[in-house]
């Protein structure tokens, strides 16, 4: 299974992939803004999960999430937000924007996981 992590710090980045290995995922691929996932989705085939941060420079996820519903092919790719935005509003657009989880930072590998199942 091939995740994408998406996240403008590359310590997060870190976090995140090192949980996924420590829970069997190991094809993984990063980038650190919305428009360099979207240019990694468009040249890589069969990237399974998007796991992606809001607060982004160049495009944002929120506008990642968008771009990437907007495609036919990606329609049923689980999308899992990580992010420090934790307010009702925040979740509700996400969610309205096609994420399928949402994860609110800091957090623990455990909820990485369970977050991680529900969508699979």
């Amino acid at each position: 299974m091939k995740i994408l992590v998406v996240d403008d710090s590359s310590t997060m980045r870190r976090i995140i992939k090192n949980t996924l290995v420590k829970i069997g995922h190991k094809d993984l691929l990063e980038a650190e803004d919305g428009a360099k996932a979207w240019n990694i989705m468009q040249k890589t085939e069969g990237i399974d999960i998007l796991i992606t941060d809001w607060n982004m420079p160049e495009m944002n996820g929120l506008e990642l999430v968008k771009k990437v519903r907007a495609e036919p092919k990606y329609e049923d790719m689980p999308i899992i937000m990580v992010t420090t935005e934790g307010g009702k509003t925040e979740v509700i657009t996400a969610l309205k924007a096609g994420v399928n989880n949402y994860i609110v930072k800091p957090f623990t590998p455990q909820v990485l996981q369970e977050k991680l199942e529900a969508v699979l």
